[in-house]
């Protein structure tokens, strides 16, 4: 099969009749740890992933936008800078780029209008954001045609803006923050409060896998929002705008008077942002026995006081922990299972997949091999 830039130019011929001017990328993302802290205001340590949405394009001399993208080839979606009110929720995918020019346009940012065709291998609903990955290569290639001179993290703030506001996703910076900023070789820690982010080298010792159990969104969608909903009231309780600012000090001293299930809620958070700064000094310092311990205890967290994990997840992550001991580290992150394991260990664990989880599940997981991918920017022919 051809790659996403290619088999962008062809749907760009195929759908307008002529060339396009360039074409800009933006990958996907894999949060190595740090869950559930990135809305409130704490610590994630993500890595963009070399999976990307790949955008071609050709400028107009008019404010219009017309869209195509290769799931829906022949599928014209149009609308007009500035327009953005008419959002359908039907239209899906277009509503993330129509967010980011409504944004724009309420910022007071002008622009003039392209002619995209946008082609992705980020696998779909995997919790890889390929929303994330659409949205900033659309304002990567915006800034640049129109000569705005964005930087990454203007894009990746716009991108957000774009979707709390137009298509109502309440997420947090790391995605779009992520996929702007992203370099290769290195995970980014960012701390979501006051947006500092630090690139970590990944060991060269490492494979990163990604494990998809084909896990339906739905399954998780309900339970995120209401653990968001604890969170905010377990922030209220203290007094404080979010639990980014609470310590386990704190936290402890009130365990006996505050709700039960708040206070394993907030548990969670107070110590996941403590464990993502030390897993990134573990990463710098190439400690992964280290690495791996933080690892599960963001598991275990995420099972026993989060309460989010799903059987499915937990037996992945057994089973793969059974194979490479201390010599890497798995958990549960959005939607999939995530690993950093010693390079030696990678066909064990694939094959452990392959065979123990399809026996114990029948499940038939999918697994990536990735590597740490840079940012968003435009593709030189």
């Amino acid at each position: 099969m051809s790659n996403p830039a290619q088999r962008a130019t062809k749907l760009f011929v195929q759908t307008f009749g002529t060339k396009a001017d360039d074409l800009y990328q933006a990958p996907g993302r894999v949060n190595l740890i740090g869950e559930y802290t990135d809305y409130n205001d704490g610590f994630v340590l993500p890595a963009a992933i070399n999976f990307h949405t790949v955008i071609a394009v050709k400028r107009r001399d008019d404010t219009k936008f017309r869209a195509v993208a290769d799931a829906f080839p022949g599928q014209i979606k149009e609308w007009v800078f500035g327009q953005e009110n008419d959002m359908d929720p039907q239209d899906g995918w277009v509503n993330y780029l129509k967010g980011f020019t409504a944004a724009m346009a309420q910022t007071g940012l002008l622009a003039k209008g392209l002619d995209l065709a946008i082609v992705g291998d980020v696998p779909l609903a995997a919790g890889l954001s390929s929303s994330g990955a659409l949205v900033v290569a659309f304002g990567t290639a915006i800034s640049d045609t129109s000569q705005l001179h964005l930087s990454p993290m203007a894009v990746a703030q716009l991108a957000q803006r774009g979707e709390h506001r137009y298509v109502e996703s309440a997420c947090g910076i790391m995605d779009q923050m992520c996929s702007a900023m992203g370099e290769q070789d290195h995970a980014l820690l960012i701390d979501c409060l006051d947006l500092d982010s630090e690139a970590i080298p990944i060991p060269e010792n490492l494979s990163l896998i990604i494990i998809d159990a084909h896990i339906e969104k739905q399954r998780l969608a309900a339970t995120n929002e209401q653990r968001r909903t604890e969170c905010a009231q377990a922030a209220e309780y203290f007094g404080l705008d979010a639990l980014r600012h609470l310590d386990l000090r704190q936290l402890e001293s009130a365990k006996a008077d505050l709700d039960e299930v708040l206070y394993r809620r907030a548990k969670h958070v107070v110590t996941e942002n403590q464990r993502t700064q030390n897993a990134a000094r573990a990463l710098e310092q190439n400690n992964i026995q280290k690495f791996s311990r933080l690892m599960a205890e963001s598991h275990a967290s995420l099972r026993d006081d989060f309460e989010v994990t799903l059987p499915e997840f937990d037996t992945l992550v057994e089973i793969v922990s059974q194979v490479i001991g201390e010599r890497g580290g798995i958990r549960m992150t959005d939607g999939c299972v995530v690993a950093l394991v010693d390079h030696e260990l990678t066909d064990a664990v694939v094959a452990a997949v392959e065979h123990e989880f399809f026996e114990k599940t029948a499940i038939d997981a999918t697994v990536y091999l990735c590597s740490a991918s840079a940012g968003a920017g435009r593709i030189d022919n």
